[in-house]
């Protein structure tokens, strides 16, 4: 290939579907090696998003996942999102590569020609600087949650927090260093420039779908099928539940709906909060909800048939104005499901594919009336509904376009 291209990406975040969440940096490099590129993942050994953890006795692993290289860095395991040791994490990550050998790894595989930096965590930004530098490239900065901001929006932070002052500094360094900077949020532009970036580098590249993977998706177990009620109105939520994800909006509706019999929430995933929703489901003994653990990427198109109606909900904060880009919209927006979105974000996929409803974040009122109203509707209504979401992601979300994007970009 005339324009082959060797790709470096630092994505301590990143997982694989054997593994477990964040994907996005595993299928953009699926499609890069189809577009006949080569493709390095640099990334943590330990997420608390990961199903099944790497195993790894040294600071660096070599794996081949599908094709594509993964230099698994060593990196302290912790509890929660939310642990101070996840902090420590993140540092160490960053330190280790400091003494990674990349004049090593370049003579016996090639120099990169491309590096990408990917958040979370955004103090890798300053490895990717210095190993742009070494070998005469430019790097790009991929954001895919807005920090030190989430800090302070969802976590609570003050702005004047010295750990928020201490990201603030990796953050404005990337915007500045950058030869581009790529973003999941399409309005994320307006929060950058006020840290320094010129608007020319931003490019918006949201998440989306491997046609792939949803195509040849594999059966939940018996076991999974088994915990799903028969014969009700199944409005499910899929994927991590955490404090941002304001779930006990969920548990609330299924409080005041309890008495409509024919109405059932499920939640699967796991998450720092999973286990205080859990309690309040105990102590309300709640008959109508279920929790089922986290499935397996490859498996989700399978569980989703099993929803009448998919949820996705946030907290009511001012970030999300720069918009959401969240992976299970599209898996649900795939599987024919209609959906309602609890995000106060203004513009959504939501709206612009007609393929739900848009109510505001955190208001029981507002789910419990279009609740009902979806287990009043028609099955076929509601297949129509959820159909004009397939037919939009399949035309704008699949990940051969996204890394097609990316690969102009990169030309550029």
């Amino acid at each position: 290939m005339e324009n082959r291209k060797n790709i470096w990406i630092i994505s301590q975040y990143t997982g694989s579907p054997y593994h477990g969440m964040n994907y996005r940096g595993y299928y953009l490099a699926k499609e890069f090696l189809k577009q006949g590129h080569s493709v390095t993942i640099f990334a943590g050994s330990y997420s608390h998003l990961f199903v099944n953890p790497v195993k790894v006795t040294q600071n660096f692993t070599q794996e081949n996942i599908d094709g594509i290289e993964y230099i698994w860095v060593k990196t302290p395991v912790y509890k929660s999102s939310k642990s101070i040791k996840r902090l420590w994490s993140m540092l160490v990550f960053m330190w280790r590569l400091f003494f990674f050998k990349i004049k090593e790894k370049a003579k016996a595989e090639g120099e990169p020609d491309e590096i990408i930096i990917s958040s979370l965590s955004l103090f890798p930004v300053l490895n990717a600087y210095l190993w742009a530098k070494k070998f005469k490239i430019h790097f790009i900065f991929e954001v895919r949650d807005i920090w030190p901001l989430s800090l302070v929006e969802v976590g609570g932070f003050s702005k004047y927090h010295p750990l928020v002052i201490f990201l603030g500094f990796f953050e404005k360094f990337g915007y500045k260093k950058a030869k581009a900077v790529v973003s999941v949020l399409p309005h994320a532009h307006l929060h950058m420039e006020k840290k320094g970036m010129s608007r020319e580098k931003f490019v918006y590249i949201p998440n989306g779908i491997s046609l792939e993977e949803v195509e040849n998706y594999k059966e939940i177990s018996q076991e999974v099928k088994n915990q799903f009620p028969k014969d009700k109105f199944i409005v499910g939520y899929l994927g991590t539940i955490g404090i941002a994800n304001a779930m006990e909006t969920f548990l609330y509706s299924a409080k005041a709906l309890e008495k409509y019999e024919n109405i059932h929430f499920v939640l699967v995933g796991r998450g720092g909060e999973k286990e205080a929703l859990e309690t309040y489901a105990r102590e309300n003994n709640l008959k109508n909800v279920t929790f089922i653990d986290a499935i397996a990427k490859i498996q989700v198109q399978s569980l989703l048939q099993y929803f009448n109606v998919a949820y996705i909900t946030g907290k009511r904060k001012e970030i999300y104005k720069y918009g959401i880009s969240a992976n299970k919209i599209f898996d649900y927006m795939y599987a024919s499901k209609p959906i309602i979105y609890a995000i106060d974000s203004g513009e959504n996929i939501i709206n612009l594919s007609s393929c739900g409803v848009t109510i505001p974040s955190e208001d029981v009122e507002a789910l419990n009336r279009v609740i009902l109203d979806f287990s009043l509707n028609n099955l076929e209504k509601l297949d129509k509904m959820g159909q004009l979401g397939k037919d939009y992601v399949q035309r704008e979300h699949t990940y051969s376009a996204l890394a097609q994007k990316y690969i102009k970009l990169m030309e550029k």
